[in-house]
């Protein structure tokens, strides 16, 4: 019972994402946090107060933050099929400009 709770604690912790979704995420955080920024200069120049400027900012920062860090499926949709290791030495089978790399 304990491990089944600690192997879903893990899974839920771990953040499988993959290359796309890490190009999407990164996407993401640089538009949020651009139109937030100007977003957030604007009306604080417009109303000449500092604090709207940093209340806005520190809203885009905690949007992208909770867009971005969770592992969410969409960051998991083209996952990588690695290659299984077929024996325990490195570089067996290998050649490299016709010589075999052991």
């Amino acid at each position: 019972m304990a491990d089944q709770l600690l192997k879903q604690a893990q899974d839920l912790f771990e953040g499988q994402i993959d290359f796309e979704g890490q190009k999407l995420a990164e996407l993401f955080s640089t538009v949020i946090l651009t139109v937030t920024g100007l977003l957030a200069f604007a009306l604080g120049f417009w109303q000449q107060n500092i604090w709207t400027t940093l209340w806005i900012g520190l809203g885009g920062t905690a949007l992208t933050f909770l867009v971005v860090v969770p592992p969410y499926p969409i960051y998991n949709e083209s996952p990588e099929n690695w290659l299984r290791p077929n024996s325990g030495v490195a570089g067996a089978g290998i050649e490299v400009d016709g010589k075999k790399i052991s």
